[in-house]
């Protein structure tokens, strides 16, 4: 398994971590489309994003990497998304490197959408931008 790989599984179990101490807990998927129905305590959708900047380290060649990944949330209105937002801001922020797969994890400021769902009035949504900073050897592929 990559670095890469291994850094975004890392922040959905940490994300899965947190989220589960919510009673209910809202639904965690990783890559999937959203829903038509949305559950009724939420739900987080993790992308995995693209590799945004990387860095050669030489002698002996290494890469550092920053990885953008993007942490979609989307509630039935503002107030249980703004909840949503503050706990996964304080479950990344708590461990920065995510048991350690990477050297830093910086959550960014959200942007906002309203989205239509069967069977509910619009909900509200948010995309959290989510910077992984790794190294990894000899390729950026590892």
């Amino acid at each position: 398994m990559s670095i890469r790989e291994t850094a975004i599984t890392a922040l959905q179990n940490r994300l899965a971590l947190s989220l589960a101490l919510r009673n209910p807990p809202p639904k965690l998927l990783r890559n999937e489309t959203v829903p038509q129905r949305l559950p009724p305590c939420g739900l987080v959708v993790l992308r995995d994003g693209e590799t945004v900047e990387e860095t050669p380290i030489l002698s002996p060649l290494s890469w550092q990497i920053e990885h953008r990944a993007v942490v979609e949330v989307v509630a039935a209105s503002t107030t249980p998304l703004d909840a949503l937002l503050v706990e996964i801001g304080a479950a990344i922020t708590a461990d920065r490197t995510l048991g350690g797969t990477v050297e830093w994890a910086q959550p960014g400021a959200p942007s906002f959408d309203d989205v239509e769902t069967e069977g509910a009035a619009t909900a509200r949504a948010a995309a959290i931008p989510v910077t992984l900073v790794f190294t990894v050897a000899g390729s950026p592929l590892a």
